[in-house]
């Protein structure tokens, strides 16, 4: 078996998923105050430039399901060395961009890219190696995925107060060639996870389909009322399409994805939830809060401001490496929500808020975003084999996406076309997110309490070697559905 000079070396190994994922979702969350100086220098409209933000989220939603067949059937490190170029090559194709047309070509390759590797990479990084390695995975994940975006604000602000946006394009485009670099040092070639699993390519056009209708849909919002036909059309017939998505996962006799596992368990559904509405509401809050300061601060000042998400996000990253292997995992995503409330609260006091008020609620956010959404992701994933983990996150991946990218410019929208004025419209839209994170903890501890669940302590060895899932997870709503229990099976407790 050929095999890089790096192989098998888990640092190597984690530097490079740490260099695929940090580009894409730290430009991401940079693009807000350097879009108009790209739309000029590329003769575009900012309603092109929205387009191409949300085709770019498009294909990292849709590119979790294609990453999952694509390693069913094809060598999974040989493919991740495809998916690395590729993100280089869209990485470099947008930096060099003349037009709209590249530009776009560039950015959408890279979101397809960023999900393909995310898909690819981190499940192998968690399970491949010794359960002692399971902390620090988690903790280089939640510090690529949130990390990430938090500092994207500053980064974007610091660009833009240069007038400037290809430097950072290059060195996204370099970052991205690190990544490429160590895939080949670390190449380790491994078989098809599953190559005699059906080829489902129904599953992977509904995902493509809908996520891009969808997302063509918001990104509409910018120059479209909500009820326009080019706005709710597209929009509300993505959702219907992820929707049909689902239920045909669901059915199917031999799935894609792990739909029917999830969704009849309690643990699974439970955390699910909690990363939908945390995804929702956090991302909301920000694009809320930086809209409405945005006309008051230059744009390094204003990204300076949210700067304390990067403190909240490395703080959680660390809490969670701590508690991954305990009971206090289950608690977490709880206390995250609950700091969540929290940061949205005091955005919400004064609209728009002071200095002390931002760097106060974007340190609370940043804290409840990054003890939410990984926490919730871990304990859908502790709850089935080890062998699923690859679909579990490509299942929250998929769902994340499509409540952070897409909901974000329709509370945007929101507030811009209601209330009266941006600061009342803004003030009400804080109003939902709000009501988002306290709803969401609230459904959590409900999901736990109908199902009869109980927080436990994750067998990791024996989840990482594939034995069982870290804990039982009883099924869902077991203690007012007939004929069900929420007690564990004795065939359990005794392994």
């Amino acid at each position: 078996m050929r095999q890089g000079p790096l192989a098998g070396r888990y640092a190597a190994v984690a530097a490079m998923v740490m260099f695929a994922l940090i580009p894409y979702l730290a430009l991401s969350a940079a693009l807000d105050p350097l879009t108009p100086i790209i739309a000029r220098q590329l003769h575009a409209s900012l309603q092109t430039m929205s387009l191409s933000s949300g085709l770019a989220n498009a294909a990292y939603a849709a590119g979790t399901v294609l990453a999952v067949q694509l390693a069913q059937h094809l060598p999974q490190r040989r493919m991740l060395i495809v998916y690395a170029t590729l993100l280089v090559i869209g990485s470099v194709l947008a930096a060099t961009a003349q037009d709209a047309g590249m530009y776009i070509a560039g950015h959408v390759l890279q979101g397809a890219c960023t999900s393909l590797l995310l898909i690819s990479a981190v499940p192998p990084l968690a399970i491949g190696y010794p359960a002692s390695k399971l902390r620090t995975t988690a903790m280089i994940m939640n510090l690529c995925i949130f990390g990430a975006v938090a500092l994207g604000p500053a980064i974007g602000g610091l660009q833009a107060q240069s007038d400037a946006w290809r430097p950072l394009f290059w060195a996204i485009a370099a970052i991205a060639a690190c990544s490429l670099l160590l895939a080949v040092l670390t190449f380790d070639d491994a078989p098809p996870a599953d190559p005699e699993s059906p080829i489902d390519p129904l599953a992977i056009v509904l995902a493509v389909v809908g996520c891009a209708a969808a997302f063509f849909g918001a990104s509409e919002l910018l120059t479209h009322r909500f009820l326009d036909v080019e706005t709710i059309v597209p929009l509300l017939a993505g959702l219907a399409t992820i929707v049909v998505l689902i239920v045909y996962q669901f059915r199917a006799r031999r799935p894609l994805l792990t739909i029917r596992s999830m969704l009849t368990s309690t643990m699974p559904v439970a955390g699910i939830a909690v990363a939908l509405f945390a995804a929702a509401a956090s991302v909301s809050a920000t694009a809320l809060s930086v809209g409405v300061l945005a006309g008051r601060y230059r744009p390094l000042h204003l990204g300076l401001l949210y700067l304390p998400e990067v403190a909240g996000a490395i703080i959680t990253a660390i809490l969670l490496g701590v508690v991954i292997t305990r009971r206090a995992i289950h608690y977490l995503p709880l206390a995250g929500m609950v700091f969540l409330a929290a940061g949205i609260a005091v955005f919400r006091i004064d609209v728009p808020s002071s200095e002390a008020a931002t760097l106060v609620g974007s340190g609370l956010t940043g804290i409840g975003l990054g003890a939410t959404v990984a926490p919730a992701l871990f304990v859908a994933g502790f709850s089935l084999p080890s062998a699923s983990l690859q679909r579990v996150f490509a299942i929250v991946e998929l769902m994340r996406a499509v409540a952070a990218f897409m909901i974000a410019p329709i509370f945007a929208h929101f507030a811009a076309t209601v209330g009266g004025g941006l600061d009342a419209g803004t003030g009400m839209a804080l109003w939902i997110g709000l009501g988002l994170a306290v709803g969401g903890a609230a459904i959590g501890v409900a999901i736990y309490a109908l199902g009869g669940a109980r927080p436990q302590t994750p067998d990791i060895e024996r989840f990482v070697a594939g034995e069982c899932p870290a804990w039982y997870s009883p099924p869902l709503l077991a203690r007012v559905r007939p004929g069900l229990t929420a007690a564990q099976p004795a065939t359990e407790r005794a392994n």
